[in-house]
């Protein structure tokens, strides 16, 4: 399998393949490391501020600020990034919220806060969450099996709903088929259907039983997609724009069904390429990802979403999913990565509550510490590792070593593709 091929199945920071850590998908021992190379200490530039003992987030003072400044910069440079834009909150502490680098490297248009880009797979915190929606309203069960819905899924019998959300199902990853990538890659502005995506997956043979263990798999998020639509009765997009996106406000968020892309946006950059040579992304038709990674937003819609999905509640004090069924959501077991769990649609890496992004061309990372009631997100317009640590890690990484010591978003590098 090629290394293009691989990173394709990427989309969150903890994820399985099986018998091997890889980042972003999960299944040895290795212990998390610090980024490689002189970015592990990209926030230790300047001694860190002592934790405030009530919830872990320092104040975001001007020295702090500046460290943070210093830290991103690093990153940017040692990576190859072209643009970044970084938005901490806290209720007490201030908030930090800077652009960096050009949104197109033609041009030379700067990266601003304001800019659309794709999520990738966070696009899968609003799958389940319209899934655990209609768990509360009584249309579908977290323990029917997926076989009650949609037929031909290998072992669809066995499993369940729970299992495709907390990436424990068992079936193979359609975005690590050769003949997948080779179609995508040939041409990126293709329609794909979700029943195309299933038919590249289901060609594999099952790869351990449901619920064995842990392995972060897209072919999931398709099968929860088709559940959803369904049991409501409408498209997976309408129904996360009326019941996910207008309730909680999120109106620079968007589900495309095609190749479309609101104005303005950031242009994006990858190496997942046909020839391998980098090239801009924007106009590639994420229909490939559809449930599991093809939306769009921007930094202040995702400060909103952070919050919304760690909680279950919306912004006006009401419920986005009900408190029993946010308990369920937010059980996550251990992946084998230390300080790292996955529940429903959603990680907890050392109390950083949220999800990541990656597609060709873009990542983000999005998370919610509840201890310190802090946000924080990171989106940047490319997706090309550096020393195989994803670059969205590598920020979060880098700041959390500054605003929440005690809480260091740290995940291992990954390991060289076989």
């Amino acid at each position: 399998m090629s290394p293009a091929s691989v990173r394709l199945r990427r989309g969150i920071v903890v994820a399985a393949a099986v018998g091997a850590l890889v980042v972003p998908l999960a299944g040895a021992t290795a212990a998390p490391q610090s980024p490689p190379g002189s970015l592990a200490a990209a926030g230790r530039s300047s001694p860190s501020p002592s934790p405030s003992p009530s919830g872990g987030v320092v104040e975001l003072t001007p020295a702090v600020q500046r460290q943070l400044d210093d830290a991103v910069q690093q990153v940017m440079k040692e990576a190859g990034v072209p643009g970044v834009s970084v938005g901490v909150w806290t209720p007490d502490k201030g908030e930090y919220v800077k652009s960096f680098g050009v949104a197109d490297k033609n041009t030379g248009r700067p990266m601003t806060p304001d800019l659309y880009l794709r999520i990738g797979s966070e696009t899968k915190t609003f799958t389940v969450t319209a899934l655990l929606q209609l768990v509360d309203q009584g249309k579908v069960g977290l323990d029917d099996t997926i076989g009650k819905y949609v037929e031909g899924v290998p072992n669809g019998d066995r499993i369940t709903l729970r299992q495709l959300a907390g990436m424990r199902s068992g079936l193979f990853n359609y975005s690590q088929d050769e003949a997948f990538f080779k179609a995508l890659t040939s041409d990126p502005q293709r329609h794909f259907s979700p029943q195309e995506l299933l038919d590249y997956a289901f060609k594999h043979p099952v790869l351990f039983p449901p619920g064995e263990k842990f392995y972060y798999c897209n072919t999931n998020l398709i099968l929860l997609g088709l559940v959803v639509e369904k049991m409501s009765g409408q498209q997976l997009a309408g129904y996360i724009h009326d019941h996910i996106l207008e309730p909680a406000g999120l109106d620079h968020t968007s589900f495309p069904a095609g190749a479309e892309f609101p104005d303005p946006h950031a242009q994006g950059y990858t190496d997942q390429t046909a020839t391998g040579q980098v090239e801009d992304t924007a106009d590639w038709n994420p229909s490939w990802a559809w449930a599991a990674g093809a939306m769009i937003s921007q930094l202040q819609d995702l400060r909103v979403w952070a919050r919304t999905v760690a909680t279950g509640q919306l912004p006006d004090g009401d419920r986005m999913v009900s408190e029993a069924t946010q308990k369920q959501r937010l059980a996550t077991p251990p992946t084998s990565i230390p300080g790292a769990g996955y529940g429903l649609g959603i990680f907890d890496v050392q109390g950083w509550i949220g999800h990541n992004g990656s597609l060709p061309g873009y990542e983000s990372l999005t998370v919610y510490l509840p201890s310190a009631q802090a946000t924080l997100v990171v989106m940047l317009n490319t997706d090309i590792n550096y020393k195989g640590q994803e670059p969205s890690t590598v920020f979060g990484d880098a700041i959390t070593r500054i605003i929440s010591p005690d809480h260091v978003f740290d995940l291992p590098a990954e390991p060289a593709a076989h």
